[in-house]
């Protein structure tokens, strides 16, 4: 089956469906649904997708900064939130940096030090970064507690401390987020 068969019959289910009454919404960037004239539109959400990387240990913190970039107006993609059952979480996590415009790594004594996930995701970001012209802000390192963020990270890319004082740090992240997302000429759509 080509491309454009395969595009005709997505268009085709998707119609169906809609006219079902069902919702179809591409996490992140938008849904599909009937316009006036029960055509079939995709209609984008306009929210600044963002990447959280966090260890298993810190789900709570990054929970609660989940709910601040939410409330922010941007669109936080977080695993336990985000991913379905039966889903290649691995592409699926790629996939989310790649469209994501700003990775937000939650550093920490335990995440610091932690094999596994959390530094593949930091690895993968750091490659998309490379591809971001340098003046723009993309990967973002923020401190959980009292912890060392890596060498190579720390001697190109500033971090912002989420702790003695949680709403500074958010502040100064928000605020970062804020300037890069009025520099790219897009706007922030709070809920």
């Amino acid at each position: 089956m080509n491309r454009s068969v395969r595009a005709r019959a997505l268009l085709q289910l998707i119609d169906r469906y809609l006219r079902e009454g069902a919702s179809i919404e591409i996490d992140g960037l938008g849904s599909f649904k009937l316009d006036d004239s029960n055509q079939v539109i995709f209609e984008p959400n306009g929210r600044i997708p963002v990447f959280l990387a966090y260890a298993e240990e810190d789900r709570a913190e990054a929970r609660r900064l989940y709910t601040v970039l939410q409330k922010a107006g941007f669109e936080p993609w977080m695993d336990r939130e985000k991913l379905l059952p039966g889903q290649n979480w691995a592409r699926a996590i790629e996939r989310a940096i790649d469209i994501s415009e700003f990775f937000i790594g939650c550093f920490s004594r335990r995440s610091a030090a932690k094999r596994g996930h959390f530094q593949c995701e930091l690895e993968y970001a750091l490659g998309v970064a490379s591809r971001v012209p340098a003046e723009e802000i993309f990967f973002v390192p923020v401190r959980l507690d009292e912890c060392r963020v890596p060498p190579h990270i720390e001697k190109k890319t500033q971090y912002v401390d989420l702790f003695p004082d949680w709403e500074y740090g958010v502040g100064q992240l928000l605020k970062a987020m804020w300037h890069q997302t009025l520099e790219r000429g897009r706007k922030v759509t709070l809920r």
